[in-house]
């Protein structure tokens, strides 16, 4: 399993579109926040990062979700890997741990630069701005990372690339999450709070807030768990065309 995450991490991070992509997105965030500046009061370097951070699900989340899951369905390297003996529970596995890695590094560089960019424009960040900006960083690298492990099921359990993408996009755009809030706040308002954003707000708060972050992260990592099975049991029955 080890052989199969250095065997990934040095594939992933040899790949020059991951390298053009970010900076580009840096470079275009940067200019972004130059641009506007001249608004900014002492709120904004928090109200930008849940504006901007917002997006990172999306526009960070699905490249690295692109690359670390779908690249394998165009190669077909996920057939090549089962081909040799490679376990799909390993496969299942590492996947998921290469996406917890690669987005952990994303989000902090972000969260740095977010930061920084707002030093160099002459606001000096006080120790409860940064703990805030990581706060609100850490959400949505939960949510990121759980869009991925529930998306797994269908890129195991499909194996279309194309369907697998789209179900991402679906999960990270809030479309699933906002129809379900919607419909739990009309019958049973109290289970929104069970929802994996229900999860990560209340991660998040308890950061911020100094409370007890155990029940929240329990229960997030109980939906990782049952997307772990999930995919693990799709995998396994699905047929790969050899």
């Amino acid at each position: 399993m080890l052989s199969l995450l250095r065997g990934e991490l040095y594939r992933l991070l040899r790949k020059r579109s991951t390298y053009i992509y970010f900076g580009a997105l840096a470079v275009t965030y940067a200019l972004l926040i130059y641009i506007r500046s001249g608004g900014f009061d002492a709120r904004s370097v928090i109200s930008d990062a849940t504006s901007f951070f917002y997006l990172l699900p999306a526009l960070a989340g699905g490249f690295l979700f692109s690359a670390i899951y779908t690249d394998d369905l165009n190669s077909k390297n996920l057939i090549s890997l089962v081909g040799y003996g490679m376990s799909k529970t390993k496969i299942v596995f590492v996947k998921l741990v290469l996406m917890v890695l690669l987005s952990a590094i994303v989000f902090t560089l972000v969260t740095l630069l977010h930061g920084a960019l707002f030093t160099l424009l002459g606001w000096t960040l006080t120790t409860s701005n940064w703990t805030m900006l990581f706060s609100i960083s850490l959400k949505y690298f939960l949510m990121t990372v759980g869009f991925a492990a529930l998306s797994g099921i269908a890129v195991y359990g499909l194996q279309r690339n194309t369907f697998a993408m789209v179900f991402y996009i679906v999960l990270s755009f809030n479309v699933v999450g906002g129809i379900l809030t919607v419909a739990l706040n009309m019958f049973a308002p109290d289970l929104t709070q069970y929802l994996l954003s229900g999860i990560t707000d209340r991660i998040m708060l308890a950061i911020v807030e100094g409370g007890s972050v155990i029940t929240p992260t329990i229960a997030y990592l109980f939906y990782l768990g049952v997307a772990l099975v999930a995919s693990v049991w799709a995998f396994h029955r699905t047929e790969m065309e050899f």
